[in-house]
């Protein structure tokens, strides 16, 4: 290995060990509790170090939230490989909820720190963790609609966003309200499930018969 790649390996190493500080600092102790100067006293390095690697605090922010948001990815996938759409659909309310009460800083960082930390992360189309968590959601829809087993007329980029916000209301609940008296989050999403779904096929109609 040659003295340019060991660099670029240690820089590389170095950035991912001021990642995973950051990351415990705020998991620990909130996003509040991340600054600069802290971090590198963390990391035993001059705060200087760490604008080799991060513009700013906002700059690790943003680095967190990515990462955050590809975990979450990572949870829906398994869940969105289910045949049965139904069922795939309830997996991916548990998935989602399993997430964001087990990573609540996390969670929170990514979705209600600051609108401006997560605001890239749904402008690709294409590419990306939020866009392809979000096509899981569609997909699962799609399937729901062709089996007759949701509302015909809504779109399914809609009730994938209904959804989405439900899932999301339903911890930000829990996280945010802790003194409100109301179920646990697992049967709030159940009911979430059931009222975007039925339980059956819808019938068919009859041939209209000709007189």
């Amino acid at each position: 290995m040659g003295i340019s790649e060991r660099k670029e390996r240690q820089r590389a190493e170095l950035r991912e060990h001021i990642l995973q500080v950051a990351r415990d600092m705020v998991t620990k102790e909130g996003f509040a509790a991340l600054s600069m100067r802290k971090l590198a006293d963390a990391v035993e390095y001059a705060p200087a170090t760490l604008y080799l690697h991060f513009e700013n605090r906002d700059a690790i922010a943003r680095a967190l939230v990515v990462r955050g948001f590809q975990e979450l990815l990572a949870r829906l996938e398994p869940a969105a490989a289910v045949d049965a759409p139904v069922e795939r659909l309830s997996r991916l309310a548990q998935a989602y909820l399993s997430f964001g009460l087990g990573h609540p800083e996390t969670y929170r960082l990514v979705f209600m720190e600051d609108p401006r930390l997560s605001e890239a992360l749904f402008q690709d189309t294409h590419e990306g963790a939020g866009p392809k968590s979000f096509a899981l959601l569609v997909r699962t829809f799609e399937d729901l609609q062709a089996a007759g087993q949701t509302l015909d007329a809504t779109p399914p980029e809609r009730l994938a966003e209904v959804f989405w916000a439900g899932l999301h209301g339903i911890i930000s609940l829990k996280l945010t309200c802790s003194g409100f008296q109301g179920a646990p989050a697992e049967v709030l999403a159940r009911t979430l499930v059931a009222t975007l779904v039925r339980d059956e096929p819808k019938p068919s109609r009859p041939a209209r018969r000709s007189r």
